[in-house]
């Protein structure tokens, strides 16, 4: 059964990323946000569309929106989508 990306769900993914992938969300602001640097990264939010970063650079708070490449489906598939993003931002050049 899936999950469809409801407030809960957002709040339940950007638990578990802020206290366990903080590399991951530095690296999507990195790469996919395209900010030099990012000291800290907190996921905000997440919907089907996308996600929303707070990144601190240099003593300042940025807001960050990145859109995914699809429509995501359900949790699952936001799931595979982060996995598959931060494989590929670890391949990419960095700023």
């Amino acid at each position: 059964m899936s999950e469809t990306i409801t407030r809960e769900i957002s709040d339940r993914i950007c638990q578990h990323m802020n206290e366990d992938h903080g590399e991951a969300l530095r690296l999507y602001a990195q790469v996919f946000g395209k900010t030099n640097n990012p000291e800290t990264a907190k996921m905000l939010s997440i919907d089907p569309q996308g996600m929303n970063l707070a990144v601190k650079i240099k003593e300042n708070d940025v807001a960050i929106r990145i859109e995914f490449d699809h429509v995501l489906k359900d949790a699952a598939d936001a799931h595979q989508t982060l996995i598959e993003m931060v494989k590929q931002a670890r391949k990419m050049p960095k700023n």
